[in-house]
C-alpha cells in the first residue's frame, strides 16, 4: 500500500542523509541505502528518481570497487532495470550485456547471478520482437537454473513458464 511505501521512502531518505553525513557518499554502507531508497522509487514508478539514484551508485562502485565487482554488477544491472521499465530498450540490452558477459567470465556460466542477467536480457530481447534470440536465451537459462537450482524452485520455475509463453 502507499502508506508503506511513503513510510519507508521517509526511513531510508532519513537513514540515507544520516550516512551520507557520518560516512561519506562513497560508503559502502550510504550506496546501499541510496540503493535501497532507489528501488523504492522505482517501486513507486519514479523512473527518473530511480534512475539518477542506481546512475550515482553505479558510477561510485565502478570508481571504489572496479567495474568487475559484483556489487558494481548490481548497481549497473539495477540501472539497466529503470531503462527497462521507461521503455528505453537499446541503453538496457547495452548494460545487461555488459553485466551478463563479466558476471560469465567473472562468477562462471552457472552462478546464479549469471543467470539472472541473462533471464533479464532475454526479457528485453522479447520486448524488441527479437523473439528467436530471447526464447534461445530463455531456453539456455531455464535449463541451468533446472540443474544448478532445481527443478521446484521459483527462478527455474518461472523460466521454464517464461519459455512456453515466449
Amino acid at each position: 500500500s502507499q502508506g508503506r511505501y511513503d513510510i519507508a521512502e521517509q526511513m531510508l531518505n532519513k537513514a540515507r542523509k544520516a550516512r551520507e553525513k557520518a560516512l561519506g557518499r562513497e560508503d559502502m554502507a550510504t550506496l546501499e541505502t541510496i540503493s535501497l531508497f532507489a528501488l523504492v522509487q522505482k517501486d513507486q514508478g519514479r523512473w527518473k528518481e530511480a534512475e539518477s539514484l542506481f546512475m550515482q551508485v553505479m558510477e561510485t562502485r565502478k570508481r571504489v570497487l572496479g567495474e568487475e565487482h559484483p556489487s558494481t554488477l548490481t548497481s549497473m544491472a539495477n540501472q539497466a532495470s529503470t531503462y527497462r521499465n521507461q521503455g528505453r530498450w537499446k541503453e538496457a540490452e547495452s548494460l545487461e550485456v555488459q553485466v551478463m558477459e563479466t558476471r560469465k567470465r567473472v562468477l562462471g556460466e552457472e552462478h546464479p547471478d549469471t543467470l539472472t542477467s541473462m533471464n533479464n536480457l532475454a526479457f528485453t530481447w522479447e520486448y524488441q520482437g527479437h523473439h528467436s534470440n530471447a526464447l534461445a536465451l530463455m531456453k539456455g537459462c531455464a535449463e541451468a537454473r533446472r540443474r544448478v537450482l532445481g527443478e521446484e524452485h521459483p527462478h527455474t520455475l518461472s523460466s521454464l513458464t517464461t519459455v512456453a509463453v515466449f
